[in-house]
């Protein structure tokens, strides 16, 4: 059985505090041996730094998130660059914009955006991007700041848009929404999009896949990910499994 990593899973969320290590045991039965685990704001950092060192095969990344604002302050940026420094995650992230909330405010998210970007830039990491009804505007701050490597999660654009993506060295990741028989231009992009480029995620606990509607996502469902997505292109699921493993090594420069 193929070794699957969970680009993006936030395992370390109070969604999980009741039955945490069951999660993890049921990922790893299922061959989800790998997690990166993406912050959301300052105040879960010290939490998932001691996630991840207490338990094998979860890489902490940190940043703040644009849909936790409120969370946020700009002084929060010279602490996340100090725990670059120290911490050398595996990337910088979440970060991203987020225009489908009303109630964000869209200039505050864009410097905090570009600042994480500046930050990944001076440590050589890649993000880990938010991107929501934001895809254009995302990817020419990516071309204007610099930044060479990371992936966009839960992506849900364009074929064209995906493609300016690949083109600036970024992979998308797809998840949950793309078990969906309705999600026809994302199960599209799926199907026939460079295999070198494709990451795969849950989003744990958010964005519960086909079938599962209503309850908890969580790691170990990356295997159906995987499964649609072999599907969807004529593949075996070892094929998917370890094409997307060594991406995400490469990308986050995991031990193979």
């Amino acid at each position: 059985m193929a070794d699957l990593i969970d680009s993006h899973a936030h395992i370390d969320v109070a969604e999980f505090d009741g039955d945490r290590t069951m999660a993890l045991e049921r990922a790893r039965a299922v061959g989800v041996t790998r997690q990166i685990v993406p912050a959301i704001a300052l105040a879960g950092f010290d939490k998932l730094r001691a996630l991840c060192r207490d338990e094998a095969g979860l890489y902490p990344a940190y940043g703040l998130h644009p849909m936790y604002q409120s969370e946020h302050r700009p002084g929060h940026l010279d602490i996340l660059r100090d725990w670059l420094q120290r911490e050398r995650p595996i990337a910088v992230g979440e970060c991203g914009l987020d225009f489908f909330m009303s109630d964000l405010d869209a200039n505050r998210q864009r410097q905090y955006f570009r600042r994480q970007l500046e930050l990944a830039r001076e440590f050589d990491l890649p993000v880990i991007l938010h991107a929501r009804r934001a895809l254009d505007e995302v990817i020419a701050t990516l071309r204007d700041v610099g930044n060479s490597s990371g992936v966009v999660h839960s992506f849900s654009g364009s074929e064209e848009q995906a493609r300016q993506l690949w083109k600036l060295g970024f992979c998308i990741g797809l998840g949950g929404p793309v078990t969906y028989a309705r999600a026809r231009r994302l199960r599209g992009i799926a199907a026939t999009m460079p295999l070198e480029f494709l990451l795969l995620e849950t989003d744990s606990p958010d964005q519960p896949l086909y079938g599962h509607q209503g309850r908890r996502n969580e790691p170990a469902l990356l295997r159906e990910v995987c499964e649609c997505v072999a599907g969807l292109r004529g593949a075996s699921f070892d094929e998917i499994a370890t094409a997307t493993a060594r991406n995400a090594e490469r990308l986050f420069r995991l031990p193979a």
